[in-house]
């Protein structure tokens, strides 16, 4: 993981450096550009030997068409090189780096909070209120399902992680009782 990590790091402080003036704008075409490059599909096409450049920046702005999302042309330029230089691949992690750096800039974090059941309105306010307070620092909040959780929340911030959920005092249970 070290590895994927140090590829795109040159590639999220370029575009921190060069997209200064509309950090959200860059964020947005990013995040398309990576969900793109999860893909396992576009992956193995563009490893292929007889996928030219050309057809696999085609697969990715095709993304943006259907999305019905406009592709600036520095959005352009930056597809081109990672193409070019085969580190297609590395696009989540350069999302992730990138979103690291610009939190950095804002004083904000992003926190994951994992739960059984779809926590929306006042019950996130409270959810987000309440984790900024434990964390000490504002948060950007998303909110994923885990069914698994039986109810509870997970959160994870960072490399923190403050698991309130009743799969894991189940699982401390269990640990009690065996022990």
């Amino acid at each position: 993981m070290a590895e994927i990590a140090s590829l795109a790091r040159p590639y999220a402080e370029a575009l921190y450096q060069s997209g200064s003036g509309d950090l959200n704008g860059v964020l947005a075409w990013l995040e398309t550009m990576a969900a793109a490059a999860a893909s396992p599909d576009l992956l193995q096409f563009a490893a292929n030997p007889k996928a030219t450049d050309e057809q696999v920046y085609g697969l990715v702005a095709a993304v943006f068409e259907q999305r019905q999302q406009f592709m600036p042309s520095h959005a352009q330029n930056f597809l081109q090189i990672v193409v070019e230089n085969g580190r297609l691949s590395v696009l989540p992690e350069v999302l992730t780096q990138f979103r690291a750096l610009k939190n950095a800039q804002s004083g904000l974090a992003d926190a994951v909070v994992y739960s059984a059941f779809p926590i929306e309105g006042t019950a996130l306010a409270e959810v987000s209120s309440w984790l900024e307070k434990r964390f000490n620092r504002s948060l950007n909040v998303s909110v994923a399902i885990d069914a698994n959780l039986i109810g509870g929340i997970r959160a994870v911030v960072g490399d923190e992680v403050l698991d309130a959920s009743v799969k894991s005092r189940l699982d401390q249970m269990k640990t009690a009782l065996t022990a």
